[in-house]
């Protein structure tokens, strides 16, 4: 590999866009290649890439076979992944796989044993690790600026799922339900900020206000726009999840607290604001500090995830560079699917369902 990485790119609907648009601010990158079977998503990326060459395909297996690319990036439709990163693992590249890395957790569990087989780099693209102000705010819990971390708790008030190709994304079937789809992300953020593995999941949760009374040609769809999730980890903190896929006019988007024995912490997205709370005692004044993590500019119009797809593609192009292991890994992507695969269970099922079961 010369010092430009040649990317290709599997899936060019709006999140293959996103990276499109975050390759071309990213040094040392070029995309030479995509591959996407439906000619009107080949076109957005084209468009994307404002008149530079690229060559197409419509497969993954076209892609891999024709050679010449170092890295490829794959955000295809969720229930294509393990098909899709086939041909990839056997071609020998550096693999960004989109989350959820699967929409069930044997396909997952294949991934994760081919990743450990592979001298390549796997990363698994959970960005909301790399947005800025989450990112400052994980750095700060774990140097105890609340003190022992006890409790973890993440809102996300959203708009509904956009449409999608085929409306691929308004049936379980395809995304492994909305707690793996979605909510993968936020899975991923609890372990790694807690620093411990899951143990249990209990989760309440429904279709109650978005896609209902709609039908496709699939059917009825069946995904759950709003929940409430807990999950105990083994070292005894307990996290939960709020989620709500109907309160698009909420001011911010995505909250996060950690409260341990000595402060509260926030952060909010989109506004990068950071409060850390210390405790003052019953009637005390308060002593909160406020202050905003700035994104870079550039990143932010380069796609819709608070510039985090940007500062993930400098980590991952650096450690194809170097040799560093991924900052998110195949494993980490599992474990993620694993628990959104739990709360889709228990919320199916009215009980509290162990990460043990879903791992067999």
């Amino acid at each position: 590999m010369g010092e430009t990485i040649r990317y290709g790119l599997v899936g060019t609907g709006m999140m293959g866009v996103e990276h499109i648009q975050n390759l071309l601010i990213t040094p040392g990158t070029e995309l030479v290649a995509i591959a996407d079977p439906v000619a009107t998503s080949r076109g957005w990326a084209k468009s994307a890439l404002g008149g530079k060459p690229v060559r197409e395909y419509q497969s993954a297996e076209e892609l891999a076979a024709a050679g010449g690319i170092d890295a490829v990036i794959v955000a295809s439709p969720n229930h294509t992944h393990r098909a899709t990163l086939e041909p990839l693992f056997k071609a020998g590249v550096h693999i960004l796989c989109e989350k959820p890395l699967a929409t069930t957790v044997p396909d997952a569990k294949w991934i994760v044993d081919q990743a450990g087989r592979s001298s390549k780099l796997f990363w698994t693209a959970m960005e909301y690790r790399f947005m800025p102000p989450v990112a400052e705010f994980i750095r700060e819990v774990h140097e105890h600026k609340v003190g022992r971390l006890r409790m973890l708790s993440i809102r996300e008030h959203r708009f509904p799922f956009l449409v999608k190709v085929g409306d691929w994304n308004r049936f379980s079937a395809n995304t492994g339900g909305t707690m793996v789809e979605k909510c993968c992300h936020f899975f991923d953020l609890m372990r790694l900020i807690v620093k411990s593995e899951p143990v249990r999941v209990f989760c309440s949760g429904g279709m109650d206000v978005n896609h209902v009374g709609e039908r496709y040609e699939q059917g009825v769809p069946d995904i759950i726009d709003n929940s409430y999730t807990v999950v105990d980890f083994e070292n005894g903190v307990r996290a939960c999840l709020d989620l709500c896929m109907f309160a698009d006019g909420a001011e911010e988007q995505e909250e996060i607290t950690a409260v341990g024995g000595e402060a509260r912490l926030d952060v909010f997205i989109p506004s990068g604001n950071l409060v850390h709370s210390p405790r003052v005692g019953f009637m005390n004044p308060k002593r909160v500090e406020r202050r905003t993590v700035e994104v870079d500019e550039a990143a932010l119009k380069a796609g819709s995830h608070h510039g985090s797809t940007f500062y993930q593609h400098q980590e991952f192009a650096n450690a194809i560079r170097t040799g560093h292991p991924p900052l998110v890994s195949a494993h980490d992507g599992m474990m993620a699917v694993a628990m959104g695969a739990a709360a889709e269970r228990s919320a199916a099922e009215k009980r509290v369902v162990t990460i043990a079961e879903m791992l067999g």
